[in-house]
């Protein structure tokens, strides 16, 4: 079932078109030249029926109508600082929705466990009929994005119809416009472009009311993501991670790959810049690693990763960033502190507002007793329905802005090619196991036993109980929109396309001793990448261990020197570095076990490196004992 048979082509779509974008909206539609385009467009704005609709070409002045509009409205509030305003969310609309976000599946097809689905018909007609005049009223917004960086083999054109300026502006923020790569092309059918309709649906102080309808419904056949009756980013930006599970089944198909990646230049000596991609679920350190004090920044979130000329080369779909602002403080973060603390376009979502300012956990000043947040008016002491106290911000508060407006963004943001990788990280929050840095054998190592076996123990920030460990492939399965097995297999086979692939290397930064301390400092990271960068070039060797190559002693004794300012012991290398065969011993069979169990069609190499990596442990378990010190190693 096509999405045209749902909802038939208007008889007239001309003066459908006319009437809701008015003279100056239908030209700009008119000199794109591109039937399918207009088409999709005329069908949701008679279906949703609008009382008008504006068009955002590329041009700046579109851009100022969509953020007056959004002041205007009170979508947003101005705040004291030039450019900076404020978004709240419904007080329980805070977080991407799970439970509701779900893909059109047709009859007898499946995913796998770890995914949501719904029947692609019965999806369809749930989701249009939420969808049928609900932007009665509105005013609807049609913007032209592009994923990735213009002109290049990386570009996917998307459109976003929306009813909330609040989405329309972050979008203008967080992506390249795309109104020219729409231009005069002639798509074979609508499946050629990304898309996305979001409602806000019925409002009550400016917040959607009905949560109840709260859908976000993929539908992979056409490329299309619906939204309703929500307005947190992560359920509405279309061109974010809604895009990303497209993107995913997308590169699967034409053989590249999307990842949930940051991409990051680590500079080495002589003025040498090497790049990084990484992947580190929630609480993690993806953020801080990507965000390290002389490095610079392609991009904190998604990566594009294809194969040119027999290597990997990586672009951010995205030239912005949201983020989460906890914890954001100028010791810690003093790049995005400084972003957030100037002029410019900067959306604060679901913070505390008092007297023009913006507040929130963790920023290093005390947080007033009293004014506006995601729960309205507020004070301290002020409880929900439920009796529950609310706090002054939410723990998933966010700041939106360009990352052109931080101090570190990397030059070659914007290169069509985007920037060859020389590693690729993967990191997890791990009290036992993983040493804190250590280099894959090869790219099937790396992806198998670090990648598609990485792990993340939960906090108490995160649900469940702390110190539970959850599987989480690559960062990757919250978005994946393909199985866990094929996903795995297109990672072997597009190590198989390269001639010079990245190394791969894993991270940890929450080891703790047997008192439950932690063996690392928070800036030791900026040693481990720096051996990651030497690594890549050559330039250190490294010991082989049964499950990689770690440091040298010697070598991280230099750059915790050269970096911190500080001496390094021998004894926190070995009691860093040691190998902890049990602890190792016991994931390979939580992992085996996985996917045994849960995934269909497991690559069978995964089980052999599995093996591999068992039988080399126990291998040196014979000679060396339970707990090996590196130096038994060399």
């Amino acid at each position: 079932m096509k999405l045209k048979e749902i909802l038939p082509q208007p008889k007239n779509k001309e003066k459908l078109l006319k009437e809701k974008c008015g003279k100056a909206g239908y030209e700009k539609l008119v000199k794109l030249d591109n039937p399918k385009v207009t088409d999709f467009i005329a069908r949701y704005l008679k279906h949703c029926n609008p009382d008008s609709a504006f068009v955002r070409a590329n041009a700046e002045k579109d851009a100022k109508y969509i953020r007056d509009r959004s002041t205007e409205i009170g979508e947003e509030i101005p705040l004291k600082m030039k450019g900076h305003t404020a978004h709240f969310d419904g007080y329980n609309d805070q977080a991407r929705d799970k439970e509701n976000t779900k893909f059109l599946l047709p009859p007898n097809k499946r995913i796998g466990p770890y995914f949501n689905s719904i029947n692609r018909e019965e999806g369809l007609k749930e989701i249009h009929g939420y969808l049928k005049n609900i932007m009665e009223g509105k005013e609807a917004y049609i913007c032209f994005f592009c994923l990735g960086p213009k002109k290049s083999k990386f570009s996917i054109p998307t459109l976003q119809i929306t009813d909330s300026t609040y989405v329309a502006h972050s979008e203008d923020i967080l992506y390249r416009d795309g109104y020219d790569l729409f231009k005069n092309r002639r798509f074979e059918d609508e499946d050629r472009f990304f898309k996305f309709v979001h409602s806000a649906g019925l409002l009550e102080g400016n917040v959607s009311k009905e949560i109840d309808k709260r859908r976000v419904y993929t539908d992979l056949d056409t490329n299309t993501v619906f939204s309703t009756n929500t307005q947190y980013g992560g359920n509405t930006i279309g061109a974010k991670k809604l895009a990303m599970r497209l993107a995913i089944r997308k590169a699967s198909r034409e053989e590249w790959l999307t990842e949930h990646m940051f991409i990051m230049g680590v500079n080495g000596p002589d003025d040498r810049t090497s790049y990084f991609s990484g992947a580190f679920p929630s609480a993690c350190g993806k953020t801080s690693t990507s965000m390290i004090k002389g490095e610079s920044l392609v991009g904190d979130d998604i990566a594009y990763l294809r194969e040119i000329d027999g290597k990997v080369h990586a672009v951010n779909p995205e030239n912005g960033i949201f983020g989460i602002i906890r914890d954001v403080n100028p010791e810690d973060d003093p790049l995005i502190w400084k972003a957030i603390n100037s002029e410019g376009e900067v959306i604060f979502s679901n913070i505390l507002v008092n007297d023009g300012e913006p507040y929130w956990f963790g920023m290093g000043d005390d947080l007033p007793e009293e004014g506006i947040n995601h729960s309205g008016k507020w004070w301290k002491g002020k409880k929900d329905s439920n009796g529950k106290e609310i706090g002054p911000c939410h723990k998933n508060a966010r700041y939106t802005l360009r990352i052109s407006s931080l101090d570190n963004e990397d030059p070659n943001l914007e290169d069509p090619d985007g920037v060859k990788l020389d590693g690729i990280i993967y990191g997890g929050r791990d009290s036992d196991t993983w040493v804190p840095v250590e280099e894959a054998f090869d790219w099937n190592h790396g992806i198998l036993t670090k990648g598609a076996s990485l792990e993340s123990e939960t906090t108490q920030a995160t649900l469940g109980k702390s110190g539970e460990r959850r599987f989480n492939l690559m960062s990757n399965l919250d978005f994946l929109s393909i199985s866990i097995g094929d996903y795995i297999k297109n990672q072997i086979e597009f190590g198989e396309k390269l001639d010079n692939s990245p190394r791969i290397f894993s991270v940890n930064y929450f080891l703790k001793d047997e008192n439950g301390e932690y063996l690392n400092g928070m800036l030791d990271k900026k040693v481990w990448l720096k051996w990651m960068e030497l690594r890549t070039q050559g330039d250190v060797e490294a010991i082989r261990t049964p499950t990689g190559l770690i440091p040298i002693y010697e070598d991280l004794k230099k750059l915790f020197k050269k970096i911190l300012g500080k001496e390094y012991t021998k004894e926190d290398y070995s009691e860093q570095f040691k190998i902890r065969v049990p602890e190792h011993l016991s994931k390979i069979e939580r992992i085996r076990k996985i996917y045994e169990e849960d995934v269909e069609n497991s690559p069978e190499l995964l089980f052999e490196e599995l093996e591999k990596q068992k039988k080399r442990l126990e291998e040196a378990r014979e000679i060396h004992g339970d707990y090996i010190p590196p130096d038994e190693l060399r």
